[in-house]
């Protein structure tokens, strides 16, 4: 059994690494204890229910049934989807070179050091390794799990992956990655050859527009495609490589560097234009957070509790307030959670509180009792 796809059908992919790094077979996975999930790095409780139930099964009814490959005359796998996929294609730089002047066993051992970093750093930001092909790697954001921010994922993975590979010794010096990024539809899921060789495949253009992209990086390079640059705004800062000619494809194509990490306010703000539409169809929300305000202005200090799913206007909403408080007296404090340290990223939370303590005419640095 292969434990890497037991917890991806657990949504807990993130910690293949540790259960690869610390031997866990099919034979020792039954045996594990909540003390040794924590020593394996599962700090979450959640997780560790989670796991302990599925291991629980898996020692009742043994491991799943693995599929078997289909005849070549087979039709498609009823289980491929058609998806939006975010595709990054990782490559050593200078690999060739590399090869000449390394022992084979100690090239062995730098490419399993390079496909670890990549395995780990992938795994952090939710990502699945699709394939190995010697120095290249190919990994899917949006497959088999899906979330609202792949493309983002895919991004600071690249950019995660370029430092992480730069401090890894190849012989006489660092090696150096070139990475490409393309988002677009796909049709995933569909098992391609046999035995030791099957592989979930892919169709479409985005792993190829992938791959080119990956060839024309400078080493230690990120370099995304338009689709994945719309959808990650201005979350991170870039450089304009223009239209490039790209085998395969009729028309140029539009490409960036991505240089590093943005300075953003927060990411509503880095994901929009600075001109918002209207907010329309929250003006029993609005007449609540107002009310809220004016109880805070009187001293009687307030929490409001803002959640739901993504993508339901809850930043807009709070942007809306925060043009009616404009022209009052308040400070306004905001935090930000981050999407990729947390155990569970089901939507945001907005808190509304000391923004009201400066309001009421308080020093928002005193503590004046509960009502503060």
């Amino acid at each position: 059994m292969d434990i890497e796809p037991w917890l991806q059908g657990l949504g807990l992919e993130r910690y293949v690494p540790a259960f690869r790094d610390n031997d866990i077979d099919a034979e020792v996975l039954p045996k594990l204890t909540a003390d040794d999930l924590i020593g394996l790095g599962v700090t979450s409780i959640g997780h560790r229910r989670k796991l302990l139930d599925a291991i629980a099964t898996f020692a009742a009814e043994g491991p799943a049934t693995t599929a078997k490959a289909a005849p070549p005359d087979a039709p498609a796998s009823a289980c491929a989807e058609r998806r939006q996929l975010t595709v990054l294609f990782c490559d050593l730089a200078g690999s060739t070179a590399l090869s000449s002047r390394l022992d084979p066993e100690d090239l062995r051992e730098v490419l399993g050091a390079y496909h670890k970093a990549v395995a780990e750093v992938v795994a952090g930001f939710g990502g699945y390794v699709a394939k190995y092909m010697g120095d290249g790697v190919l990994v899917y954001f949006g497959y088999p799990r899906a979330h609202e921010d792949d493309a983002e994922r895919a991004v600071r993975a690249g950019l995660a992956l370029a430092e992480r590979i730069g401090r890894l010794e190849g012989g006489p010096g660092a090696l150096a990655s070139r990475i490409g990024i393309a988002t677009g539809l796909v049709v995933v899921g569909d098992l391609v050859g046999t035995g030791e060789a099957q592989e979930r495949g892919v169709v479409g253009e985005t792993p190829n527009l992938a791959a080119r992209l990956q060839e024309k990086a400078p080493a230690n390079g990120v370099i995304i495609a338009e689709a994945t640059r719309r959808l990650v705004g201005n979350l991170f800062e870039y450089l304009d490589l223009g239209t490039s000619e790209i085998k395969g494809l009729e028309a140029p194509v539009a490409v960036w560097q991505v240089l590093r990490p943005g300075i953003v306010g927060s990411r509503f703000e880095a994901m929009r234009s600075s001109s918002l539409s209207p907010l329309v169809g929250r003006d029993a929300e609005m007449e609540l957070l107002l009310r809220r305000w004016e109880r805070a202005k009187e001293g009687e200090g307030q929490i409001v509790l803002i959640s739901g799913e993504p993508g339901i206007g809850k930043s807009r909403l709070i942007a809306a307030l925060q043009e009616r408080l404009s022209s009052e007296p308040h400070i306004g404090l905001r935090y930000f959670c981050s999407l990729h340290h947390c155990d569970d990223d089901q939507g945001w939370v907005h808190y509304l509180g000391r923004l009201a303590i400066a309001a009421s005419g308080r020093n928002p640095g005193v503590d004046h009792g509960p009502h503060a």
